[in-house]
């Protein structure tokens, strides 16, 4: 599987697979121009196209290509075989004649990139670790007597690096949420969604006990989640879409139980762990398996954090990674209007209580179970790939089909 280095992203929102992707397949495409290229022809596919605009795609693939003469193609009725975001680039000279082989990309979830021979991953994070499943990831350590933790930075080339990358993740992370929670304008896009991270940190700080606690680490998740449907600064954690779980309960962890930051880090290092893992086996892309790919996902590696902050076993914490999975198998990818708003910003902020609960119901147990994290993943993704397409962020079915029914008759 790819280091963390490679699910963890800094970038802006709202959308890894349909914005991130696509801005970096644009500069990738850039490189290879020809001097005497006037025209430059970007054909969105598939379920790229059906809630491109939404995701703010074309703007994405205008911003990282820079140049004047660009035309985008919107092709929602075309799949392609490899994946469900696709789009191809063509480059023309002043005679109209295509100058290099079109290019196609498939942009794949956490804002990666393939096309059907290559992943595209900068030379500087293509080092790994030598295991796809947490099975033998946990056999490993085990034998070497390794937390979750340690197996990471074991496997890292460049441990110093390693040290400063988590710094800039977890400051990012932890601006995000800071910064979500100071803004009360609405969010951009047709719904005119009014944000609510502010108003329930409000609410949370009038009541005690366990209400208190879900509203807080409730609206840390969505203060983050607010942010990246605004178009700010992010870390993928795994995707765009899902990328206020994890920070939310951090930060919860971080303000309210003085955690160190070490133990923050570390924390991290597991989670992009077993997310790393769901990469390797499956998918993190919501047009490819639904929302139980980004969100369900997301909870994993929060419920692992918080099971490892709480000083959980190796197998307490796999074992509330796979609560947090199997719990969300078939969950839907059906964004209203193609903004990462509606229900995306909710489930951000339910999804930070569900991994709390995850990892304190694996806490109470011996943490010996009979599903393991493994077989949960390799259940998503088939649940994925059986999924109607309607269901996986198209905008073709679900919420965003019945929202669309009641706004036109408005």
């Amino acid at each position: 599987m790819n280091s963390i280095r490679v699910l963890y992203k800094k970038g802006c929102g709202p959308s890894s697979s349909h914005s991130m992707g696509p801005k970096r397949a644009a500069a990738l495409f850039k490189e290879t121009l020809p001097e005497n290229t006037v025209k430059i022809v970007v054909e969105l596919l598939g379920s790229l196209a059906l809630t491109g605009k939404g995701h703010l795609t074309d703007r994405a693939v205008l911003e990282g290509l820079d140049f004047p003469n660009t035309e985008i193609k919107w092709r929602g009725e075309t799949f392609l075989p490899h994946h469900p975001n696709a789009l191809i680039f063509h480059a023309y000279d002043k005679n109209g004649k295509e100058l290099v082989p079109p290019k196609t990309f498939y942009s794949v979830g956490g804002g990666d990139l393939e096309d059907e021979g290559e992943n595209f991953l900068p030379s500087v994070i293509k080092s790994g670790y030598p295991h796809d499943s947490i099975t033998e990831v946990t056999e490993f350590c085990r034998k070497y007597n390794l937390t979750y933790y340690e197996y990471v930075a074991h496997f890292e080339n460049d441990a110093s690096g390693l040290e400063a990358f988590l710094n800039d993740v977890w400051q990012t992370m932890k601006g995000c949420v800071e910064e979500g929670l100071k803004r009360d304008d609405p969010l951009p896009g047709d719904l005119k969604l009014a944000r609510r991270a502010q108003k329930l940190k409000n609410k949370a700080d009038d009541r005690i006990g366990i209400v208190r606690d879900m509203n807080l680490v409730s609206a840390y998740a969505q203060a983050a989640s607010e942010q990246n449907a605004s178009g700010a600064n992010i870390i993928t954690a795994p995707t765009c879409g899902s990328c206020g779980i994890l920070p939310g309960v951090l930060y919860y962890f971080h303000r309210h139980y003085n955690i160190p930051e070490e133990n923050i880090l570390r924390a991290i290092m597991t989670a992009g762990l077993f997310g790393c893992s769901v990469v390797a086996r499956a998918s993190i892309s919501g047009s490819q398996v639904g929302c139980q790919g980004e969100v369900g996902t997301a909870i994993s590696m929060a419920a692992a954090a918080t099971a490892q902050l709480w000083g959980g076993s190796m197998s307490q914490i796999e074992y509330a990674a796979e609560i947090g999975m199997e719990h969300t198998l078939g969950l839907t990818c059906d964004p209203v209007f193609g903004l990462v708003q509606v229900p995306c910003i909710e489930r951000n902020a339910l999804g930070a209580v569900r991994a709390l609960s995850a990892a304190s119901y694996s806490l109470a147990t011996d943490g010996m179970h009979l599903v393991r994290f493994d077989d949960v993943i390799d259940v998503m993704y088939a649940t994925g790939i059986d999924m109607q397409a309607k269901y996986r962020e198209t905008a073709q079915g679900g919420l965003a089909k019945i929202m669309r029914e009641r706004f036109k008759n408005r």
